[in-house]
């Protein structure tokens, strides 16, 4: 009998025991004939639910070495092709819109990976990821929510996304501290050129800044107070309105009138 790999915690590997609690998410992604990207596979319970349901090719990025090969062991099927390497360096812009991605992602770098598929991933194409329940809330919050913030914001002008199912820490080895969730994200069309999105990025995150703060306050030292209230006044929003209260829509808005006129 071979040994089993340790499970390494600087990598943030925490592998699913069951398939039951990834169900949603194999659902949202609607796999039969696709190919799939999945991040991070560890043992292999998603990447065999996957094959399960039909996905015509399953791509698995895996950092560790030991893990890649276990996986092999494990899948022998012809569909499960094998990559050693970091998911947040895999080019997602080479991805055709029908593409689907899934990964139950480490804690430590969820974000990062999620707002790379989503920056350069094409319009249509679906991810699935297992992310902390406290981030998969600040990524779906909405405006006057306690964790809407500037992630919220980049994330709703790039997809849409959705919580799928919540999975507790029983349901991995080993358990972490946090509970998971399960979250849906389909790449949308963006209100702003794609030349723009960093300085519509950089726009957003100097917005909640403060949080405490009003907007004028926030753009003072960038765009300057009276810029700023002009830009309100032009929306027809009340000089005092902070950056938790505002949608996208109005975000883009202040965006074309301080930034980008």
């Amino acid at each position: 009998m071979s040994r089993v790999p340790p499970l390494r915690k600087s990598l943030g590997q925490h592998h699913l025991r069951h398939p039951g609690s990834a169900i949603p998410a194999v659902d949202f992604l609607d796999v039969a004939g696709r190919s799939v990207v999945e991040i991070g596979p560890g043992g292999g319970v998603l990447t065999r639910l996957l094959l399960e349901r039909g996905a015509s090719r399953v791509i698995a990025c895996e950092l560790d070495l030991l893990w890649a090969m276990e996986l092999r062991r494990r899948i022998a099927d012809p569909r499960l092709v094998l990559v050693t390497g970091d998911g947040r360096d895999l080019r997602w812009e080479t991805a055709s819109a029908s593409t689907r991605i899934a990964g139950n992602l480490p804690y430590n770098v969820g974000t990062r990976i999620v707002l790379a598929v989503l920056e350069r991933a094409p319009v249509g194409a679906r991810a699935a990821f297992l992310v902390q329940r406290e981030v998969a809330a600040r990524l779906t919050a909405a405006p006057g929510d306690s964790d809407y913030g500037g992630l919220s914001v980049l994330v709703a002008a790039r997809a849409t996304a959705r919580r799928l199912s919540v999975v507790l820490p029983g349901s991995f080895v080993p358990p972490p501290a946090v509970t998971g969730v399960f979250l849906g994200l389909e790449r949308a069309a963006t209100p702003v050129d794609e030349a723009e999105w960093s300085a519509f990025a950089v726009f957003v995150r100097t917005a909640f800044s403060r949080r405490r703060k009003t907007l004028v306050n926030n753009f003072r030292s960038t765009v300057g107070r009276p810029a700023a209230e002009a830009a309100l006044a032009a929306l027809g929003l009340p000089p005092g309105v902070r950056a938790e209260s505002l949608g996208l829509p109005e975000f883009v808005g202040l965006f074309r009138e301080m930034i980008a006129k």
